[in-house]
C-alpha cells in the first residue's frame, strides 16, 4: 500500500501535466512597409491581412452607390462615421438630398483613395460630395504628404463624378490647446494648401474649423469630448456650417 500510493501521485502529476497545454505564444506582428498618402492602398490589420471592418464597411457602401439613389455622398474617417449616431439631425440637415455616408473610422487619405476607386463612386451620379480626411495621415506624414493625398482624391472624384460638386472641408481642429499643438499645426499647413484647391466651380473649399473652438483657441469637451470627435452639439455645428452652401450645390 505503500508503493502504491506514491505510483498514484505519479500517474495523476503525468496525466494533468499531459491534459495542460502549453500556452502558445502570440503571433508576431506583421512588419508592414508604410503606406504613402497618395497612393491607393486598403487598410491593414497588425496580422497582415486586409482589416474585417474596413472590408465590411467597404462593401456596404459599394452596394448603396450600385442602388444609385444617393445624390450626397460624404467621405471621410470616423468623424464622418459618427453622422451614423446622429439620425435625427443628420435627417433633419440632409435627409431631403438622398445622402449616404461613406465614412469609415481610422481611414487615413490612402483608404479613401482606394475605396473610391475600387466601387464606392460607381453606380450612382450624386449632385455633390462632401469630403473631409486626413487627420489620421497627422502622425505619420509630412504636411506636403496628406495635402497631395487630399488632391488625389479630389483629382478621382472629378474623374469619376464629373458632375459633382465637391465640397471640400478643411481637417478639423485638434488636440486640447491652440498651443503647443504640433498635429494641429500640421493641419493648418494641410488646410492651407488644400484651399488652392478651390476653384469655385467644381471644388469648394470650406473651413469650418473655427466653429469648434472657444475664444482662446482651445477645444471644449462639450463639442469634441476627446478633442478629435464630436459630440452631438458638434455635428449641430458642423450641419449648420455647411447647410447653406450645400443648398447651394445641390440645385
Amino acid at each position: 500500500m505503500k508503493i502504491l500510493l506514491p505510483c498514484l501521485l505519479l500517474a495523476a502529476a503525468s496525466l494533468s501535466a499531459q491534459t495542460t497545454a502549453p500556452a502558445k505564444p502570440a503571433a508576431p506582428a506583421v512588419k508592414l512597409p508604410p503606406q504613402a498618402p497618395d497612393v491607393a492602398a486598403q487598410k491593414f490589420g497588425p496580422d497582415g491581412k486586409v482589416n474585417p471592418g474596413f472590408a465590411a464597411a467597404h462593401e456596404r457602401f459599394v452596394a448603396i452607390a450600385k442602388e444609385g439613389k444617393a445624390q450626397l455622398v460624404f467621405l471621410g474617417d470616423s468623424i464622418t462615421a459618427g453622422w451614423g449616431g446622429k439620425k435625427e439631425i443628420w435627417d433633419k440637415a440632409f435627409g431631403q438630398y438622398q445622402p449616404a455616408n461613406f465614412g469609415i473610422g481610422g481611414d487615413r487619405t490612402q483608404h479613401v483613395l482606394w475605396r473610391i476607386t475600387n466601387g464606392e463612386l460607381d453606380g450612382i451620379k450624386p449632385k455633390a460630395c462632401v469630403l473631409m480626411i486626413g487627420t489620421n495621415n497627422s502622425g505619420s506624414d509630412s504636411a506636403e504628404g496628406i495635402a497631395n493625398g487630399i488632391k488625389v482624391i479630389v483629382e478621382t472624384i472629378r474623374a469619376k463624378q464629373p458632375q459633382a460638386k465637391i465640397l471640400l472641408l478643411a481637417v478639423f481642429p485638434r488636440g486640447e490647446k491652440a498651443a503647443p499643438n504640433p498635429a494641429r499645426e500640421k493641419l493648418k499647413q494641410v488646410n492651407a494648401t488644400i484651399a488652392k484647391l478651390h476653384d469655385g466651380q467644381h471644388v469648394h473649399f470650406l473651413d469650418i474649423g473655427e466653429k469648434f473652438l472657444q475664444p482662446d483657441g482651445s477645444l471644449s469637451k462639450d463639442i469634441m469630448p476627446d478633442f478629435l470627435h464630436l459630440s452631438a452639439a458638434g455635428y449641430q455645428i458642423w450641419a449648420d456650417a455647411i447647410s447653406p452652401k450645400l443648398a447651394e450645390l445641390m440645385k
